[in-house]
C-alpha cells in the first residue's frame, strides 16, 4: 500500500496541488492554516510589507498633491492608507463569518482608483477628498452586495478583458512618473531642469540594477532600496524638504473623517464603482492564481468571502481617510518564490502596517523622497503594471476571433485621455469623471465587446478557443472565457 502523502513542512506539497490535497489525510493543518514561530512570523511578514510599502504609498502621494494638499497632509493620507491596508489584509486573512478568502493575500490601495480619484478631486481641494470617499464608501457596499453574483459572472472578465484593463492602469500611471521626474509643479522654476531629469534617471538606473544584482528579499525591495539610495544621493543636491518629517508627530491615531464628511456625487459616484468592478475583476483574477500556488484551489465561495473583504475594506478605509484597497499581485510572487504559504504570516505583515499607520513620524519619512527620485522609480514600478498586464494578455489567445480586436479597440478608447487630454472637453462636466479615466473607459469597452464576440449569437471560428472548451490536452484554453488567469495588478 503506497504510503499516506504528508505535509512536512511549508515548502512541502505542489503548487497545482489539486483539491483532494488540500487538507493532511491524517488530520494535521493545511500549510495555509499553520502558524510559525514568532520570529519568522514577523521576518517574513516584515518581507510581505516591504515587497508591497512602495505600492501602499503611490496612490496618496499621486492623489494628495493633485487635491492641492500639504506635504504635510498628503503624510497624514500614505499613512492612513498604511493603517486601512493593514485592516484590510486581517480581514481577508484572518476572516470573520463568510467575510475573507482566509489564504494568505495582502490587500492595500488599489492603482486602478488613482486616476479617477484624481479626475474627481483636482481643483476641489479638501471638497475633492470629501468627494472622493463619498464615492468610494457607495462603491465598496455596493461591490460587497455584488460579491455573491459576481464570483459566478466571473466568465465575462476572461484575461482578454483583465490584461487589457491592468495594461491601461500602468499606461495610465506612467505620466504621473514623468511628471515627477520633471519635478512635479509645471509653475515651478526648476520644472524640467537637468538636475531634476539627471537625478529621475539615476534612480532609476539604481532600482534595475538593484533588481538585477541582488537576489531573495533584497530584490523584492530594490524599489524601497533605489527610494533611500537617490533620497540619500539628492540631499547634498539640496532637493529635500525636511519640512514634512519635523512637523510630524511620533504617535498619532488616524482620525475618522479627519478632511470632512464624505460627499456624494453621482458622477464620481458611477466612476468608483466601475473602477470597484476592476478591482473586483483583478481580485479575483490573483485568488485563482494564489490558491493554486499555496495548493488550495479558490473555489466560488472563497472568491466570494475574498471579495466581500475586499469591498468591506474599500468601504470602511474612509472613514479612517483610506482609499479603495484591493490585491497585491506582488505578494502572490513572494509567496510562490519563498513557499511560506501560511495566512498568518500575511496576517503578521497586516499587523506591521496598522502600527506603521499609527506613527506619522514614519510616514512622513517617505515625503523626505524627492519628486525627480520618486519619478525614476515609478517608471519602474508603474511600467511593470503595464507588463503584468501584456503578460496576461499573452493568456488570452489573441490570435483567435476578435480579442486582438477586443484589446485593440479598448486601448484606443483608453489611451484618449492620455494622448488627447482635451478630447472630451466639449461634453457635460458630469461625464467628464469617468471620461477622463481611460481605465474606466477602457474597461467598460472591453467588457462589451467581449460580451458582444464571445457571448452573443453562434460563432463558428474560433469558437472552441474563446468559450474555454478544452483544447486536444483536455484542459480548458486560455481564450476570452478562460477564468485562470496570471496574477492580476502589480501595485
Amino acid at each position: 500500500m503506497a504510503a499516506k502523502p504528508r505535509f512536512r513542512n511549508d515548502a512541502d506539497a505542489a503548487p497545482d496541488a489539486e483539491p483532494a490535497r488540500a487538507a493532511d489525510p491524517e488530520g494535521r493543518k493545511h500549510p495555509v492554516d499553520r502558524t510559525l514561530p514568532p520570529l519568522k512570523l514577523f521576518t517574513s511578514g516584515l518581507q510581505h510589507v516591504a515587497a508591497m510599502y512602495a505600492g501602499v504609498v503611490a496612490p496618496p502621494l499621486i492623489v494628495g498633491p493633485a487635491v492641492g494638499l500639504t506635504p504635510k497632509e498628503t503624510a497624514f493620507l500614505m499613512g492612513a492608507s498604511l493603517f486601512t491596508a493593514g485592516l484590510a489584509t486581517l480581514l481577508q486573512t484572518l476572516g470573520i463569518w463568510r467575510i475573507g478568502a482566509r489564504l494568505p493575500f495582502v490587500n492595500g490601495v488599489s492603482f486602478a482608483g488613482v486616476t479617477p480619484m484624481v479626475a474627481i478631486g483636482k481643483d476641489r481641494g479638501h471638497d475633492g477628498i470629501a468627494v472622493i470617499f463619498g464615492a468610494i464608501i457607495v462603491a465598496g457596499l455596493l461591490g460587497f452586495l455584488l460579491a455573491p453574483y459576481f464570483c459566478k459572472l466571473i466568465r465575462f472578465f476572461p484575461p482578454v478583458v483583465t490584461g487589457t484593463v491592468i495594461t491601461l492602469i500602468g499606461v495610465s500611471l506612467l505620466p504621473v512618473a514623468f511628471n515627477w521626474s520633471q519635478g512635479g509643479n509645471a509653475k515651478a522654476s526648476d520644472y524640467g531642469s537637468a538636475a531634476n531629469i539627471t537625478m529621475a534617471v539615476l534612480t532609476m538606473a539604481i532600482v534595475l540594477a538593484l533588481r538585477k544584482l541582488l537576489r531573495g528579499f533584497l530584490q523584492q525591495i530594490a524599489i524601497l532600496l533605489g527610494l533611500v539610495i537617490g533620497t540619500l544621493i539628492a540631499i547634498p543636491v539640496g532637493i529635500t524638504d525636511f519640512g514634512a518629517v519635523g512637523d510630524a508627530g511620533l504617535i498619532g491615531f488616524p482620525t475618522p473623517f479627519h478632511f470632512g464628511a464624505p460627499q456624494f456625487e453621482i458622477a464620481a459616484i458611477v466612476s468608483m464603482c466601475v473602477v470597484m468592478l476592476v478591482s473586483m475583476t483583478e481580485s479575483t483574477a490573483d485568488m485563482l492564481a494564489l490558491g493554486r500556488i499555496v495548493g488550495r484551489p479558490a473555489d466560488e465561495r472563497t472568491i466570494e468571502g475574498g471579495l466581500r473583504a475586499d469591498t468591506l475594506g474599500s468601504a470602511l478605509s474612509p472613514f479612517f481617510n483610506g482609499f479603495m484597497c484591493s490585491a497585491f499581485a506582488q505578494n502572490i510572487g513572494l509567496v510562490a518564490m519563498t513557499k511560506v504559504r501560511s495566512r498568518f504570516v500575511v496576517a503578521a505583515g497586516g499587523g506591521i502596517l496598522i502600527v506603521l499607520g499609527l506613527v506619522p513620524a514614519a510616514a512622513s519619512v517617505i515625503a523626505l523622497v524627492p519628486l525627480p527620485v520618486l519619478g525614476g522609480a515609478g517608471i519602474v514600478l508603474f511600467g511593470s503594471v503595464a507588463a503584468s498586464g501584456i503578460q496576461t494578455l499573452a493568456t488570452a489567445a489573441l490570435e483567435k476571433g476578435e480579442n486582438a480586436l477586443i484589446v485593440a479597440a479598448a486601448l484606443g478608447v483608453g489611451m484618449i485621455p492620455i494622448a488627447a487630454p482635451d478630447f472630451y472637453h466639449a461634453l457635460p462636466k458630469d461625464l467628464l469623471v469617468v471620461l477622463d479615466s481611460g481605465i474606466s473607459t477602457g474597461c467598460v469597452v472591453a467588457i462589451l465587446l467581449n460580451i458582444a464576440f464571445n457571448h452573443l449569437g453562434v460563432r463558428t471560428e474560433g469558437k472552441g478557443a474563446d468559450r474555454g472548451t478544452p483544447d486536444r490536452s483536455g484542459r480548458e484554453a486560455p481564450g476570452s472565457g478562460s477564468t485562470a488567469t496570471a496574477p492580476a495588478t502589480a501595485h
